[in-house]
């Protein structure tokens, strides 16, 4: 199978886009916040296009199940520290988030090496949802139409955080489960 198909492209697209986001979230202008916000937008919508047409059209790859997730930590990861750095985000939050983030792929590494398919799990992907939105509204930090952004988006960032703990406790659980099945020693 071909390793540069078109949900690989999105996912380094994703990737890419990093850098990007950082520079505009960190440059001075009065469009930053919508251009930030937009370029953080587009990175995420790489994340359900690249997924859809991997499955839809059978072009999943190793090196996209490797890439993936990867992409997905590393853009929420720049987003959440960046937000901590001018006050918008809790530091504790994010702290959770990332040990969760570096929890769930340091098990899967080992469950890897044993053979064992850790599967995402849906508390983890509406985690992920939570935490796209919640970003998106910290990253405009304004009012619209008498809404306080910030605040919705720190609701929602605490939501996810709930979710990011109960998925990553699902993960541990189902990494244990599978480690006895294979009766493997520790």
């Amino acid at each position: 199978m071909n390793m540069l198909n078109l949900p690989n492209f999105l996912t380094s697209l994703r990737i890419l886009l990093i850098p990007v986001f950082i520079l505009f979230f960190t440059v001075p202008s009065p469009a930053r916040p919508l251009l930030s916000a937009l370029i953080f937008l587009t990175a995420s919508l790489t994340d359900f296009f690249d997924g859809y047409i991997a499955r839809r059209q059978a072009q999943i790859t190793k090196l996209g199940k490797l890439l993936d997730p990867v992409a997905d930590k590393l853009l929420i990861s720049s987003a959440l520290i960046l937000l901590v750095s001018v006050g918008r985000v809790p530091a504790w939050i994010v702290i959770v988030i990332i040990a969760r983030e570096l929890t769930v792929t340091g098990l899967r590494a080992v469950a890897s090496t044993e053979g064992i398919v850790l599967a995402s799990e849906p508390l983890g992907k509406i985690k992920f949802f939570f935490q796209i939105c919640a970003v998106l509204l910290l990253l405009l930090d304004e009012n619209l139409w008498s809404i306080n952004l910030h605040f919705w988006g720190n609701r929602l960032l605490e939501l996810a955080t709930v979710f990011a703990v109960l998925s990553g406790g699902q993960y541990c659980v189902e990494f244990w489960r599978q480690i006895n099945i294979k009766g493997m020693k520790w």
